[in-house]
């Protein structure tokens, strides 16, 4: 009888201590367990690459010299793929190396330790969407300040900078609005994105005339 008291009390205690114990671990658990929109992240997934597909896809337009031919004309140049590899790849080292490891900036509801998946600087998402529509941008300026004379064509326009900038835009809400990123996180990307992708864009349009010679072929290789 005195053992089963005595194993009834132990076991009393031990389950005092383990509730002790839950419950003072519980607060460092819920600290890191923060609700994030899924759907809000497999959108601005979407919207990033759709922001790069677009500046891929995009002719270039210029309006032709009056020795070749007149009147606007919309060229695809296969040498896009230089200016998209350079701002994928910077993409990509973000994501793996950069945002995890060396910018080590937490998401909301994360601390310092939370590990990679707490870390959101720089926002991979919002720095590929703005990357492309300051690739767009450069582009769409330099073709019309060197090729056209100092021209608008609204569809260069509407194609290089308005869809890049509303998918864009979609992208650095969402990314704020799933509760992904930080406000000064999307700043940051979206400013460091836009900066890069200008000077990429501005180095090929200004290596790469948007014409294609005198062949008149609508793809440039």
């Amino acid at each position: 009888m005195v053992r089963s008291m005595h194993r009834g009390f132990l076991s009393r205690w031990c389950g005092l201590l383990m509730c002790a114990a839950l419950w003072t671990l519980a607060p460092s658990s819920r600290a890191q367990s923060v609700e994030r929109d899924a759907t809000w992240d497999t959108i601005t997934f979407v919207t990033a690459l759709s922001a790069a597909g677009v500046e891929l896809l995009m002719p270039r337009v210029a309006d032709a010299l009056p020795e070749r031919t007149l009147g606007w004309k919309a060229r695809h140049h296969v040498s896009v793929l230089v200016p998209a590899l350079a701002l994928g790849g910077i993409a990509a080292l973000n994501e793996f190396w950069l945002r995890p490891d060396v910018f080590e900036s937490p998401r909301p509801g994360c601390d310092e330790n939370g590990g990679g998946d707490c870390m959101g600087l720089f926002s991979t998402h919002t720095l590929g969407a703005f990357s492309a529509l300051g690739h767009g941008t450069a582009v769409f300026f330099v073709d019309a300040m060197n090729s056209s004379n100092g021209k608008l064509n609204y569809g260069s326009l509407i194609g290089h900078v308005g869809i890049p900038l509303v998918f864009s835009t979609v992208t650095a809400v969402g990314r704020g609005v799933g509760n992904w990123e930080g406000t000064g996180q999307i700043f940051a990307s979206a400013g460091t994105g836009l900066g890069l992708g200008l000077l990429v864009g501005f180095a090929y349009a200004t290596l790469q005339p948007p014409e294609c010679g005198y062949t008149g072929a609508l793809v440039c290789w």
